[in-house]
This record gives structure tokens, sequence and C-alpha cells, in this order.
């Protein structure tokens, strides 16, 4: 199963997070989570791996609508995006694509909120590649 779409940037991490978080803005998602992966697996196992950044970002209304057909479905929320660094010239922003809520609850209800996300998705992650494209973004 395919459950998400990416952007591979020729630019470094910490140049592209802050352009992911103000696309993700632009389309009304709001960051609820910031999970440093890096950070964690360091203080938890010693162990050393690439920058790597789950964000939990939210739109309200698609939220408060998926939830107005199935309140469990809280458990496949918020939507998440990955930004991680492949290596210093080159990071990969990786978003669930919100069409998985529905093969996942095999709630066609929920097909409509799915699309307006996903749509919403795609414009942020073709945002992201156009803003850094002056910086090598592929």
């Amino acid at each position: 199963m395919d459950y998400g779409s990416s952007v591979r940037l020729e630019a470094a991490y910490d140049a592209v997070v802050p352009v992911v978080k103000q696309a993700l803005a632009r389309q009304g998602f709001g960051v609820l989570t910031e999970i440093d992966m890096r950070a964690t697996m360091k203080a938890k196992l010693d162990a050393d791996i690439e920058p790597y950044l789950i964000i939990g970002a939210c739109n309200p209304p698609l939220a408060h609508k998926a939830l107005g057909v199935d309140r469990s479905v809280g458990l496949l929320l918020p939507c998440n995006v990955v930004v991680r660094a492949v290596d210093d010239a080159v990071t990969l922003v990786e978003m669930l694509d919100p069409r998985t809520l529905v093969a996942v609850s095999e709630l066609d209800q929920l097909s409509p909120v799915a699309q307006d996300a996903a749509q919403r998705l795609d414009s942020a992650r073709s945002e992201i590649a156009a803003e850094l494209a002056g910086t090598g973004a592929t």
C-alpha cells in the first residue's frame, strides 16, 4: 500500500523545516506536535540517526468533519509529515496520504475530507519545492 508522498530537496535540513511549517500553515494546517526522533533515539537508546522530525499537522475544520463521521478516527490523526536529512545537502519531506484514513477505516463517508486534506498537502508539497527551487530543490 502506498500511504504517502514525498519531495526530495537539494537543501539543508535546517533550511527545509521552517519552509515546511510555513507551507502547511498556508494550507490551513497547524502544527500540533513535533517529535525530534534524532534527540529521542539519542536520549532513550544512545543511538545516532540523521536529523529526523515528525510533524503532526492538523487542519481543524477537516479534523472536525472527520470526527463527525467517526469519533475513533482520532486514532488516525493528525496528518504526519516527516522531514529528514538524507545527507548534509539533501532533505526528504514525506507526507501521509490522508486517503489512507478511508482505506484503514473503511468509511467511505471520510472520502471528501480525505480528498480535501490530500489536495492541501499536495499544494503544500508543491509550495515547498517551489520555494526551495532556488536552492536546488528537486
